[in-house]
């Protein structure tokens, strides 16, 4: 028989167990109902920067694209990767440096058979949009050229005329003759040269454009626009709207 204080004693104990049981079944009901907390800090989104001559050569630090030099633009969250939509515009600072100076005069050829001389017959006193393509080219170079007819046919009218230039990265395939046929594809109207010429002195140019490639797949879908009297040069993405070439086309006529 257990005696009073003992009696007492083993009460108190197991209400304090019970309450102790009690205690902690409320205490995990709570916890399940708490969702689990977020970081104070998330991990920022990793920046992407690209080219804009070649959105497809994209990078998570800034730098230059190994294609054509040109400074890597901050991509913003809103670009699809790999189009070059919504790219800031190019400014003279993500240019390599380009002058008048020097573009060499070599010989060439026209889509007509025509010797020129390129500086001094269709680059100087003028101003210029330039593109590079192949007659057998399958990927941006039909494009290319059929965004360079819309701006043909959309630029005003100026004195003198701004001269449009389409030079040929494979000038060992490219004859005049092949020039020829692929610029009337594309209804190439006057103040729109093709040039070709020996594979040497073509490289020589394309070299000084910044636009030379060891393998015609790799040229740049670029338009090089100059004025020559006001040394000012820049570049477009060949594959962008025709008004809004245009724009950055009279912008450089214009330029003092």
């Amino acid at each position: 028989m257990l005696n009073g204080k003992s009696s007492m004693r083993i009460r108190i104990f197991a209400v304090m167990v019970v309450l102790c049981l009690a205690c902690a079944v409320g205490t995990a009901g709570k916890k399940s109902l708490i969702s689990p907390q977020t970081p104070k800090k998330q991990s920022a989104k990793k920046k992407r920067y690209a080219c804009p001559m070649h959105p497809e050569v994209t990078s998570n630090r800034p730098g230059k694209c190994p294609k054509c030099g040109m400074t890597l633009r901050l991509v913003p969250d809103a670009s699809e990767p790999g189009t070059g939509a919504n790219l800031p515009p190019v400014t003279a600072a993500d240019l390599p440096s380009m002058s008048s100076s020097k573009i060499p005069d070599v010989r060439v050829y026209d889509q007509n058979g025509r010797q020129l001389n390129f500086y001094s017959d269709l680059v100087k006193g003028r101003t210029v949009a330039i593109n590079f393509i192949f007659t057998t080219c399958t990927g941006v170079c039909p494009p290319m050229t059929a965004t360079f007819r819309r701006v043909q046919q959309n630029l005003p009218e100026r004195t003198p005329p701004i001269q449009l230039i389409s030079i040929s990265v494979d000038p060992a395939t490219d004859t005049p003759e092949r020039m020829h046929e692929f610029a009337s594809k594309f209804n190439a109207g006057p103040g729109w040269t093709f040039v070709t010429g020996d594979k040497n002195e073509i490289d020589l140019l394309l070299k000084a454009l910044g636009a030379g490639v060891s393998n015609k797949n790799d040229h740049t879908p670029m338009i090089l626009i100059g004025n020559e009297m006001a040394d000012y040069w820049t570049r477009a993405y060949g594959l962008s709207a025709p008004t809004a070439l245009i724009q950055v086309i009279t912008a450089a006529a214009d330029h003092k």
